[in-house]
């Protein structure tokens, strides 16, 4: 047993060390004696608790990444990408289901076609728009900083 940490242990004796160590001072005079009906209710309704709370997940939305990384891979240049990145975010917050007005999807265009388009096209769409109205990525977005739209 002395040089378990130096071989491949299995969980359960890694948690037995780790919890002989980490409660080793703390053990209760009442450590030994069985918990009456009522505690032991409660102990399991925490232990429920504590299992459903911990299990909520804390992740940015698959999608929205995926559709990002396209945004880049369709336009390369990364200064010209955060550019992008800004005006969708402003306009939609990179959901392919916004709607302000008469303005749908990532870009908020005005084309009832671009709201029934996918992100992927809706992003190629928006790219094509920019392009030919500006130029640049990085124009529109100087542009939309001025006016509040592009």
């Amino acid at each position: 047993m002395d040089n378990l940490w130096t071989t491949r242990p299995k969980p359960a004796q890694v948690i037995h060390i780790l919890a002989t160590y980490l409660t080793s001072g703390v053990r209760s005079i009442l450590a030994g004696e069985r918990l009456k009906p009522i505690a032991r209710g409660r102990s399991l309704v925490l232990l429920g608790a504590l299992f459903v709370v911990s299990t909520t997940p804390a992740e940015a939305n698959p999608n929205t990444d995926n559709l990002k990384l396209y945004a880049h891979s369709r336009v390369v240049n990364y200064e010209q990408f955060l550019c992008l990145s800004k005006i969708i975010y402003k306009e939609s917050r990179w959901s392919v289901t916004a709607k302000n007005g008469s303005h749908f999807g990532l870009g908020q265009m005005r084309s009832k076609h671009y709201r029934n388009l996918d992100g992927y096209r809706q992003i190629d769409a928006t790219i094509k728009y920019i392009n030919h109205r500006y130029g640049s990525m990085c124009k529109a977005w100087a542009f939309h900083q001025k006016r509040n739209y592009y």
